[in-house]
């Protein structure tokens, strides 16, 4: 099995890794470096319970080769608070229903993440539009906009 070294940043902290060279990003996340907030569901890139962001965008982390990621930043949901200090995000889904078995909620709060990076003030529709290569079984969706919403208001301080 031929092995590739990468250099990644994950949720700041600079790591170099000698994997398998078909080593999927969400198998390095999980099994290498044992973040388990990002969920294998699918793995075919349908669920989006994977989704990290990679230098600041969203990525199905099932659908890519960790080599890929070689010299590039990945944020896991473990990296989304800052010390005890949740995310917006996650203090949101808490407060407002935004999760209810938990499973796709990392890839749900990666993906909002990335939403509200590159739009932080958006319409319901944009958030509707942009959670649609994200799935959950239990809550309906509701929740999840009004807790996306909300945490664009926080993030915009209001």
């Amino acid at each position: 099995m031929s092995k590739t070294s990468i250099n990644v940043v994950v949720n700041g902290q600079s790591t170099s890794l000698e994997i398998p060279s078909r080593r999927l990003l969400s198998d390095l996340i999980r099994d290498d470096l044992h973040l388990t907030g990002t969920k294998r569901g699918c793995e075919t890139g349908v669920c989006g319970a994977c989704t990290v962001l990679l230098d600041g965008e969203a990525v199905k982390s099932c659908l890519m080769l960790a080599r890929q990621a070689h010299g590039r930043e990945i944020t896991t949901v473990e990296g989304l608070a800052d010390g005890e200090a949740l995310h917006p995000l996650q203090t949101a889904f808490m407060e407002h229903g935004g999760l209810q078995c938990g499973y796709c909620t990392p890839g749900f709060l990666m993906t909002a993440c990335a939403l509200l990076n590159d739009n932080p003030n958006p319409t319901e529709e944009q958030v509707r539009e942009g959670l649609n290569g994200n799935l959950c079984r239990c809550t309906g969706y509701v929740g999840i906009v009004k807790s996306i919403l909300i945490a664009g208001e926080k993030i915009r301080g209001i």
